[in-house]
């Protein structure tokens, strides 16, 4: 669209949570980030702002324990994994750690990992910027979840 305006990505993304330093130790122990702002309010720490040192879209959390549990099992988000290798690395660092998740998987465009939850059982997706689908013109896809897994068996491609 030539009308359209000039936006530069994600700036970052942000997510309601009922315990800031529970939540805060979750992303920088599971993902790697790290504390790059704190938010201190009538001298209680309200917000963090993180950085993940390796490319990850910067990361907020707000203390707001009753919007932390209406946003509870929804994935609100993505974040992009170079490669299904990066993603199946990923997958063995997270398991290793004892967190559940539904491995990597064929997905319409890429590769997913669904089905990681933090603390406040908000889920955390991942997806590889490596397409093994042309998405440059616009496609629909039936039954999103049956048409990957027919097309992994086709492929003869086992889920991570």
């Amino acid at each position: 669209m030539e009308n359209a305006p000039t936006l530069a990505g994600v700036h970052h993304l942000k997510l309601p949570v009922r315990d800031i330093k529970r939540s805060l130790a979750w992303y920088e122990s599971r993902l790697g980030y790290g504390v790059m702002i704190e938010f201190v309010e009538e001298g209680t720490l309200m917000g963090v702002g993180m950085r993940h040192p390796r490319g990850g879209p910067d990361l907020a959390l707000r203390l707001d324990p009753e919007r932390a549990e209406a946003a509870a099992g929804f994935d609100y988000f993505a974040i992009g994994v170079p490669d299904r290798a990066a993603l199946d690395d990923l997958a063995g660092r997270l398991t290793g750690m004892g967190e559940s998740h539904a491995g990597v998987h064929f997905a319409s465009i890429g590769w997913i990992l669904p089905d990681l939850h933090d603390p406040d059982g908000h889920e955390v997706r991942f997806y590889t910027i490596e397409q093994h689908t042309d998405a440059s013109e616009l496609t629909t896809v039936h039954d999103p979840r049956e048409t990957a897994e027919r097309r992994e068996r086709e492929l003869g491609r086992r889920p991570g």
